[in-house]
């Protein structure tokens, strides 16, 4: 359940990475789909309720993969339509209209437009626009909006796919996929530190949650104080590794 890594003040939460990493793996296959109709909108929604991290990390996970393959020269399979057209996260606004002449531009010399889209992205926006039409805003037992019968990928399909001259839509959700994944590498590596020093400061007496606090200098690994932890953490767009994906993607 954190793989969102959304939480006050861990540095990186357990699972989010090899939840980014299995994204990525679950993409590789999906985009396959882009040359099975002519003008096809692939629009991949990743889980994240309040940030936008998890859709900006499978993203950038993606990228790294397709960069390592090779595409021979003549077929219509290529770098550009297995590339990511588009980022989207709750973060930073979307301008539809806008984008969506920025990506018609990228179909009509693709023939695909493939989408990184975060399940929170816009939700207040869709909430509103149900509540103006009538409709009943679907809720869980906390309270909380039910993103997956409020369908964030099945509204921007719709919208998108107009103005990007789509065929064909098909929206495909990792989130299960990629949470329910074995830990990789990384994952393991601090969820053995954080256990080791869950271990000592329970035997120093000392409560809290294990974790890298990173409003501590050098963000060590320690038990936090449980008044200080809180959900709903933003992701930092300012990023240097966001913004270069953003900036090799074409995306304002």
């Amino acid at each position: 359940k954190t793989i969102d890594n959304d939480v006050v003040p861990i540095a990186q939460t357990f699972g989010a990475d090899t939840a980014a990493e299995q994204g990525a793996v679950f993409f590789k296959n999906v985009v396959s789909e882009s040359s099975a109709n002519p003008r096809m909108l692939i629009i991949h929604e990743v889980m994240g309720r309040d940030s936008g991290y998890l859709t900006a990390a499978t993203a950038h996970k993606y990228r790294q993969l397709i960069k390592s393959q090779k595409f021979v020269p003549g077929f219509t399979t290529t770098m550009k339509s297995r590339d990511i057209h588009a980022v989207w996260i709750p973060e930073r606004t979307i301008d539809i209209p806008s984008e969506g002449a920025r990506l018609k531009s990228i179909m009509d010399e693709t023939g695909c437009v493939n989408v990184f889209l975060s399940e929170g992205s816009c939700v207040k926006q869709i909430v509103a626009e149900m509540e103006a039409a009538g409709e009943e805003v679907p809720r869980d037992a906390f309270g909380h909006i039910s993103l997956a019968k409020v369908n964030v990928g099945a509204y921007f399909s719709k919208r998108l796919a107009s103005l990007v001259g789509a065929e064909k839509t098909l929206v495909q959700k990792s989130g299960y996929f990629a949470r329910s994944a074995a830990s990789n590498d990384f994952d393991r590596d601090l969820i053995r530190k954080c256990a080791e020093a869950g271990v000592e400061s329970a035997m120093a007496g000392v409560s809290g949650c294990m974790g890298e606090d990173e409003e501590k200098e050098g963000k060590p690994i320690r038990a936090i104080e449980f008044s200080r932890i809180k959900g709903g953490k933003a992701f930092d767009v300012s990023q240097a590794w966001f913004q270069e994906l953003l900036k090799e993607v074409g995306q304002p």
